[in-house]
């Protein structure tokens, strides 16, 4: 499974890479819906400040 972390700076290159738009805006950044999420890592390696972890 894999989590936005607080590095997250809310740019949207993982919501825009997402192919199951599992990934939304929340309060403080993104987090991804764990029930459209598919595990397939596209979001990690979007992501420009490394925010987005494996569990």
């Amino acid at each position: 499974m894999y989590v936005i972390t607080d590095k997250c700076v809310s740019c949207g290159s993982c919501a825009d890479a997402c192919p199951n738009e599992a990934i939304v805006e929340g309060a403080d950044h993104y987090e991804i819906n764990t029930d459209l999420c598919v595990e397939c890592g596209t979001c990690q390696g979007e992501c420009p400040n490394d925010a987005i972890e494996e569990e």
